[in-house]
C-alpha cells in the first residue's frame, strides 16, 4: 500500500442518486454507440467520430482505460490524454481493484503506476476509515450512487503528509468501472488554515479572540467531551483591567495596544503555571476592548480557579515597562467554577459578567467568586425591574396609610401614605424593594402620579365622610427625578382640582439630600408648590447634608427627624441608660426649626417613654408603631373615630 491515512478526515461529501445509463445493441450483437455520441455538448462532427464499431474493445493497459470502442484513433487519444493528465487518475473495476493508473497517480502516490495496478483502490486513499465514506463508496461501485468526493489526508512514502480531494465517478455501465479521480488540496488546505488563524486570533495580542474562545467553550460543554474522562467540571476566569481607558485617553491607542500585548504575555504565562502537571492548559483569550478570559477544562474545583486568579491579579499588578514608558494597573476579575453538564456557553459567560461586576462594584483590583444567592438576589431586582411598568398599568400597587399624632393630645392630624407592590410572585412588597429601582428606570414618574392622585382622593372622601371634624392632611413622598423629569407643579395643580382637596391638606415629602443643594428647576418647582399653599417637608432630617444656612433659604414647613435620633430615646425595659446627647441634639434641632418656623414630626416613635420625652422637648407630631402600623384607609377610619392613636 502506498498511501496511509494520518488523522482524522471529513466526511464524505455524497451526490445524488445513482444515475445509469443503459445502450441498446445492434443487431448484429457485436457493437454499441459510444456514450459520447448522445452529448448534446458535441457537434455533428464529434458525433461521426462516436459512432458504432465492430472492434472489440481494447485491453486494459497503463497507459490507455477501457473505454468504448469507437471509430478511428478515438480510443488512442483519448488513452493518451489520461496518461498525460495533470490530474491524478484510476481506473476502479467493480470490485474495487486498480484496472488502470496514470503518471500523476503513480508521482502522488509515491509509488509507480505497475504496482498500483491490482491494489484495492479504498486501501490506497483509505477510503474505508470511517463508515459513511466506505457506505458511498460502495454504492457507487454498485452502480446506486452517481458520484462520491470526498476528502482525506495521505501519508507519502517520503514521510510528509498532503491533503487529497478524491472523486469517485462511475463510466457508463459497459465499462463495469469507476472512475477514481485525486486532487492534491495541500496548498489551498494550508492557505485555508492561515486564513483561518488570522480569522480566530487577536491581532494586536496574538491571542485567540472572541469567535475562537466561544468555539472551545462550546465544544468543552459538549456531553462527548467531560462524560469519558475528566472531572466533568469546568471554569472561568473573566476579568477586564481597571483604568485602561484613561491609558487611551491619556498615552493615545498605542501605548494602550503594548500595555495589552504586555498583559496577554503575563496572562499566558500564568495560564502555563497553572497548566504545569494538569492535563491541559488554561486557554487565554481576547474578548474585545481590555477584557480578557482564562478558560480552565476539567477544573479540579474553586480553589484551582482561585489560584489562577489570585496568580493573574499579582501578575498584572507588577509595573509594566513599555519602551520606557513605566505604568501600574490592575484588574478586576469574576471567577465561575460548576459541572459542565447543564451548563450552557450563554449562561457561564453570563454568570462570569455579573461576578466581574460584583468584582468591580466591591473596589476593583480583586476577584469575586460566583455567589448563586447573590445573583438569585440580582435576578430577583431585574425581574422587578422589568415588571415595574406593567404593574401600574395592571393595577398592582396599593396605598397604605400610617397616622401622623399631635405629641400634646394625641389626635391624629395627618396620615402619610406609603405604597406596597402585590407583587404576583413575591407577594406584598415594602417601598424599600423597588422605589429604587423605579427612579433608575424612570417609572417612578408614572407610579409617583399614581401615588399622589389616589392619596389626594383618599383625603378628600375621609374629609366628605367627616364634614364637622378637623380634615386630615395626606403626605406624600416625592422623588427628586419627578421633579426633573415631568411637571410635578402641574401634576399637583391638576390632581388638587381633579379631587377637589384644599392644598394645605397635602404634604409633600422630599429626602434631605434631595432638598439641599436644590437650585434651577427642582428649587424652582418647590418654592411655586409653597406658593400654592402645598406643605413642603424635608424626610429622614439630620443624615444628610444638613446645611442649616440653606434650609433657612427653603420653602419648608416641616422637618421629620430620621429614626435614628428617635431610637437614641428607647430605653424602656433594658439596663442601658439615656445618652444626654441624644436628647442634646434632638432638642437643639426642634428649637432651630420652631425658630424658623417649621413644625418637627418624629419617625419611629415605638415606646411610650420615647413619647414622652419627645413632647417634653417640644416635638410637633410623631409617627410610628406606638401609634399604628401602615393599615388601609378604612383602618384610618376606625382610629380617628375611636381615638385609637391616644397616648
Amino acid at each position: 500500500m502506498s498511501g496511509t491515512s494520518d488523522g482524522p478526515t471529513p466526511a464524505a461529501d455524497l451526490v445524488g442518486p445513482a444515475i445509469t445509463e443503459s445502450y441498446d445493441t445492434t443487431s448484429s450483437g457485436t457493437s454499441q454507440p459510444s456514450p459520447l455520441s448522445d452529448d448534446p455538448s458535441l457537434t455533428p462532427e464529434d458525433r461521426s467520430l462516436t459512432s458504432s464499431v465492430d472492434e472489440p474493445p481494447l485491453s486494459p493497459s497503463v497507459d490507455t482505460p477501457p473505454l468504448t470502442p469507437s471509430a478511428g484513433p478515438q480510443p488512442v487519444a483519448f488513452g493518451a490524454a489520461f496518461g498525460a493528465a495533470p490530474l491524478a487518475m484510476a481506473v476502479v473495476d467493480r470490485e474495487g481493484l486498480v484496472v488502470t493508473a496514470n503518471e500523476t497517480m503513480g508521482s502522488l502516490l509515491g509509488t509507480g503506476t505497475e504496482t498500483l495496478v491490482g491494489k484495492v483502490a479504498a486501501d490506497l486513499l483509505d477510503l474505508s476509515s470511517d463508515a459513511r465514506t466506505w457506505h458511498a463508496y460502495r454504492e457507487v461501485l454498485r452502480g446506486r450512487q452517481a458520484k462520491l468526493r470526498c476528502t482525506r489526508r495521505v501519508k507519502h512514502p517520503d514521510g510528509h503528509s498532503l491533503w487529497a480531494q478524491v472523486t469517485v465517478t462511475p463510466l457508463p455501465e459497459a465499462e463495469k468501472a469507476i472512475l477514481l479521480s485525486v486532487a492534491d488540496i495541500s496548498a489551498r488546505r494550508e492557505l485555508q488554515a492561515r486564513l483561518r488563524h488570522l480569522q480566530m486570533h487577536d491581532p494586536v495580542t496574538r491571542l485567540p479572540n472572541r469567535a475562537l474562545f466561544f468555539e472551545r467553550l462550546s465544544a468543552a460543554l459538549e456531553a462527548d467531551s467531560y462524560e469519558e474522562s475528566g472531572t466533568g467540571r469546568i471554569g472561568l476566569c473573566y476579568l477586564d483591567l481597571d483604568g485602561f481607558k484613561a491609558v487611551n485617553d491619556t498615552l493615545g491607542h498605542r501605548v494602550g495596544d503594548r500595555l495589552l500585548a504586555a498583559v496577554a504575555e503575563r496572562l499566558t504565562c500564568c495560564a502555563d503555571e497553572a497548566g504545569q502537571g494538569r492535563p491541559s492548559t488554561p486557554l487565554v483569550a481576547r474578548l474585545g476592548g481590555d477584557e480578557f478570559a482564562l478558560l480552565v477544562e476539567d477544573s479540579t474545583g474553586t480553589e484551582q480557579l482561585a489560584e489562577l486568579a489570585e496568580s493573574v491579579l499579582k501578575a498584572i499588578q507588577e509595573p509594566f515597562d513599555l519602551s520606557g514608558q513605566r505604568l501600574s494597573v490592575s484588574a478586576s476579575i469574576g471567577v465561575v467554577e460548576r459541572h459542565a453538564a447543564g451548563t450552557s456557553a450563554t449562561g457561564l459567560m453570563q454568570a462570569a459578567d455579573t461576578t466581574l461586576y460584583w468584582a468591580k462594584a466591591d473596589g476593583k483590583a480583586r476577584w469575586t467568586l460566583f455567589d448563586p444567592e447573590r445573583n438569585a438576589h440580582r435576578m430577583t431586582r431585574q425581574a422587578l425591574s422589568s415588571g415595574l411598568r406593567p404593574a401600574i398599568e395592571r393595577g398592582e400597587f396599593a396605598l397604605e396609610y400610617q397616622p401622623l399624632v399631635g405629641m400634646e393630645d394625641g389626635r391624629v392630624r395627618g396620615v402619610e401614605a406609603l405604597v406596597r407592590w402585590h407583587h404576583p410572585q413575591f407577594g406584598t412588597l415594602t417601598p424599600n424593594r423597588f422605589i429604587g429601582l423605579a427612579e433608575e428606570d424612570g417609572s417612578i414618574v408614572q407610579l409617583g402620579r399614581w401615588a399622589l392622585k389616589t392619596a389626594c382622593r383618599q383625603a378628600r372622601r375621609w374629609q366628605l365622610e367627616r364634614p364637622d371634624e378637623p380634615p386630615l392632611f395626606v403626605s406624600v413622598n416625592v422623588a427628586v427625578r419627578q421633579v426633573w423629569d415631568s411637571d410635578l407643579v402641574a401634576d399637583v395643580a391638576e390632581t388638587l382640582t381633579e379631587t377637589g382637596l384644599a392644598p394645605h391638606l397635602l404634604q409633600l415629602e422630599l429626602t434631605e439630600s434631595a432638598v439641599m443643594g436644590s437650585a434651577g428647576r427642582p428649587l424652582q418647582a418647590l418654592q411655586a408648590l409653597s406658593e400654592m399653599g402645598v406643605r413642603i417637608a424635608i424626610d429622614d432630617f439630620g443624615t444628610g447634608y444638613s446645611n442649616l444656612a440653606y434650609l433657612s433659604r427653603l420653602p419648608v414647613s416641616v422637618l421629620k427627624l430620621d429614626g435614628s435620633f428617635v431610637r437614641g430615646f428607647q430605653y424602656e425595659g433594658t439596663d442601658a441608660h439615656p445618652n444626654p446627647a441624644d436628647e442634646v441634639i434632638v432638642e437643639a434641632m426642634i428649637q432651630l426649626a420652631h425658630r424658623l418656623g417649621l413644625t418637627v414630626t418624629a419617625e419611629c416613635v415605638e415606646t411610650s417613654a420615647q413619647a414622652t420625652r419627645l413632647r417634653r422637648i417640644g416635638c410637633d407630631t410623631g409617627q410610628g408603631w406606638l401609634y399604628s402600623r401602615p393599615v388601609p384607609p378604612d383602618r384610618i377610619s376606625e382610629l380617628v373615630e375611636g381615638e385609637g392613636c391616644r397616648n
